[in-house]
């Protein structure tokens, strides 16, 4: 019996029968299998994650230089301390300003409360000179420039005739009377 079978298939027929009779055995041996290998790959894993920390760690530790944090933490302090100087200063013409702007608000409403003719001293030199100024505005009206000497008193006019182009100069002398002047404008300016 031994002889009329091949070797290999002995051996696979006798395993075969034996798995067959120990199922459990077998069962028992997987399970036994599986607790030993999931730890060891969920070892192997976290091997894997603490090297590469680790090279992580000592790539971050070896990039950071010391002098240049410590210059760089001293130039935002500067620069903190400068923006905060500024945004001091700002603040205080700002304060300024508003006090300039309620103070020029107070001198505009004094100014609004006086007449726009002035204070009652201008009005006074106003109604002075009117008879005056309101004379010399008619004067140009017509053509007719009245200039005044040093003195102050006009004795010097200029008449302007537009239709003719002309321009007289006229010397005003106390020797003739305003009717002679009077008609004498009127026929230049004609």
């Amino acid at each position: 019996m031994l002889l009329d079978e091949d070797p290999a298939t002995v051996g696979s027929r006798s395993a075969n029968s034996r798995i067959r009779e120990c199922p459990e055995k077998y069962a028992s041996i997987d399970i036994f299998a599986e607790k030993q290998v999931k730890p060891l790959t969920l070892l192997i894993e976290l091997s894997r994650n603490l090297q590469t920390l680790t090279t992580q760690h000592h790539e971050t530790i070896s990039s950071h230089n010391t002098t240049d944090h410590a210059s760089q933490i001293v130039e935002l302090d500067t620069q903190k301390f400068r923006v905060a100087k500024a945004a001091s200063d700002l603040e205080i013409d700002g304060e300024r300003l508003e006090q300039e702007l309620d103070n020029l608000k107070g001198r505009l409403q004094q100014l609004e409360l006086q007449s726009h003719e002035g204070d009652d001293t201008t009005k006074a030199k106003r109604e002075l000179e009117d008879p005056t100024v309101l004379k010399l505005k008619v004067y140009r009206s017509l053509g007719i420039d009245v200039d005044p000497d040093k003195a102050g008193t006009y004795n010097k006019a200029t008449i302007r005739n537009t239709q003719q182009g002309d321009v007289h100069v006229v010397n005003i002398d106390a020797n003739f009377s305003r009717f002679f002047y009077a008609n004498y404008f009127w026929q230049t300016m004609g």
